[in-house]
Order: C-alpha cells, then structure tokens, then sequence
C-alpha cells in the first residue's frame, strides 16, 4: 500500500484515464523513430522516404479505431496531434515528454525532454497524465544512474506542482550491450527489473503509477504458452519473480508490451494473475496493432490507410478485446492508497 496521498486534482485525472473500475487500459502510440522504422520494412524502403505525415496519418487511423475500446491513449506532441483528435469520446490522454522513447542515441542512454515543451504546456495541450521512458542499468557505476534519478525528481516535482498524474516508464538495459531478447539478458532481467521497481517506488519521485516491464521474457519460460524451445526459467521461477517484482512496488503499477506481439504479451499477463500480482492494467503498444502496419505501407509510393483500418476493425480490436478481458481481474489503482489518501 502507497505510503503518500494522491491529490484530489490528481485522482480526478486518473478516474479520466482508467475504466469505472480504476483499471488503466490503455493503448500506446508514441513510438516515433522505431514506427517509421516499421512503416519503412514493410514498405520497402529506407526510414528516411518515410514522410512525417505517414506517422501522422497512421496514428491518427490506430487511435480512431482502437481507442472505441481503451480508458486512454498514450500520444506524442510530435505526430499525435491529429490522432489526439481522433480519439474516442471517453478516451483520456496521455502525452509523452522524453525526446526519443525507446531509440536513445546518447551516452548512458541519458534522459532527454522534448524542446520546447514543459509539463505545463504538455496539460495546455490536453495532457491528462505525463509519461516519461527512462533507460536505466541498475548496475551501472559512474555518475550517470544519479543523474537520472535527479532528472526523475524534477519531472515528479513539475507534475506534482500541476497537480497532474506522473507515469513513469523505466526501461531496463545492460550497460555492457546485451541484446534484450538474449538468453543471457533473460537471466540478469529479474533481478534488474526488481530493483528499479523499488528504486522509482520511493516517494521522493513522486511517480503516481509506473509503467513497468515483465521481470521475465516469457518465451524462455519452459512450458509457456510462447516457448521458444530455450529454457531459462521454470513455470515457478517465473512465478516467484512476479512475486518478487509485486513486492518491490509501493505503488500502482501498470505493465507495458515493450515491441512483443500479441501471444506473448497475453502469455505474459496470464503469468502475472497467477502468480497474484496486483498490476492495475496495461499501457500497451506494438502487441496491439504491429501487425497492421503492413497492411498499411503497401510500397515507398503506396500506403493504404482503407486497409489498415479494416484490419483494425477486425484483428486490431480482437487484441484488444483479449487484453481488456484479462483486465477484469486487474487490481484497481485506487485500492493502492490507504483510506483518506486517494
């Protein structure tokens, strides 16, 4: 249970992102680079023949669509403003404020804020909660984790002084370069996730929910449902490290897809209802309309958006039909405050 109140003005906003239930179930669209990256394989070509209004168009077509069925979107100020204005009449907002999301050219991955933007001006624009990436190595030395964290407790203080709902999204890496999809990866993974869900749980960020990964790749979880056929945890290791991560947390958390397609993020949440976790719903992205994109880019000179709606309509809608439905025995964000403080 969260050890600090939430604010009248902030439990106001998150009623507005989540279902009559206080789950969050919500759909994310703020990828920039990786989805012109995606647009472009399945085209065809090079990222750079894909134009902005490509991204904006295919926001906008994801967002009309999908959103019929979420308690909110996650956006970008960048190319969101249109698919912003598509969303559905109950659908609550949600807008990035980091520069890059997950591809972060800069030494030790450092955080870093989109120009010309603050926390006010983000709610300006219609900015329900604020949702931050932070690459974070629990384990690297140096200056650099600190300089994060004193990033984090800005960003917590500027959200807290707007009286507006602070997501924070900590993605963990190996400062070394493993390849998150590695075996080698899936081993240290729990252990890193933990801990940097009991570092951002402490209540001088002022983090309202966090976004946070599975602490186990789940298809190297031997007897899933996505086996790869490459053993790194049992059913009750895997088990026991949800357990472990739940403990870690002092405050809502919601899971996020981190690129993984459907299967396997549905796969994933099965585990953590029955390992018992007490996760308040889902901020998801790729898992729910990846598939679609090819539907969309027919060629560099070709893009159907009629297509991309229909399969939105369809197998769009199927995925998150099938997420919503494991939904109904998320924990509700409300129940994490102690009576009196939410």
């Amino acid at each position: 249970m969260s050890s600090y109140s939430l604010s009248p003005g902030k439990r106001r906003l998150l009623q507005s992102l989540s279902t009559a239930n206080g789950v969050i179930a919500a759909l994310a669209i703020d990828q920039r680079k990786s989805l012109r990256r995606l647009i472009a394989q399945a085209a065809g070509c090079e990222p750079e023949q894909i134009t902005d209004e490509r991204l904006v168009e295919f926001k906008a077509a994801v967002t009309k669509v999908l959103t019929r069925e979420t308690s909110a979107v996650l956006l970008d100020p960048e190319y969101g403003g249109r698919a912003s204005e598509q969303r559905a009449k109950d659908c609550g907002l949600l807008l990035a404020y980091e520069m890059d999301g997950y591809e972060n050219p800069r030494p030790h991955r450092m955080l870093a804020l989109l120009p010309g933007l603050s926390v006010r001006r983000l709610c300006t624009s219609g900015a329900q909660g604020i949702k931050i990436l932070l690459h974070y190595a629990p384990e690297e030395k140096g200056v650099a984790n600190d300089e994060k964290r004193a990033l984090i407790e800005r960003i917590g203080s500027e959200c807290s002084d707007l009286d507006v709902p602070f997501f924070l999204e900590p993605v963990v890496y190996d400062a070394n370069g493993l390849d998150p999809r590695s075996p080698e990866f899936a081993r240290q993974k729990p252990c890193w996730v933990i801990d940097t869900i009991a570092e951002f749980s402490k209540s001088a960020y002022r983090v309202d929910v966090l976004k946070v990964e599975f602490p186990v790749i789940t298809a190297y979880v031997e007897g899933s449902a996505v086996y790869n056929g490459q053993r790194v945890y049992t059913i009750e290791e895997a088990l026991e490290y949800f357990q472990a991560a739940d403990a870690a947390a002092q405050l809502p958390y919601i899971y996020l897809s981190a690129g993984v397609d459907s299967a396997e993020f549905l796969e994933s949440l099965r585990f953590a209802l029955r390992a018992g976790a007490r996760f308040s719903g889902v901020l998801c992205g790729r898992a729910n309309w990846q598939e679609g994109v090819p539907k969309y880019a027919k060629s560099a000179s070709r893009f159907d958006t009629g297509a991309l709606s229909e399969w939105l309509e369809t197998a769009g809608l199927a995925n998150i039909r099938a997420i919503n439905e494991l939904l109904r025995s998320a924990t509700p964000w409300h129940s994490w405050f102690a009576p009196g403080k939410a």
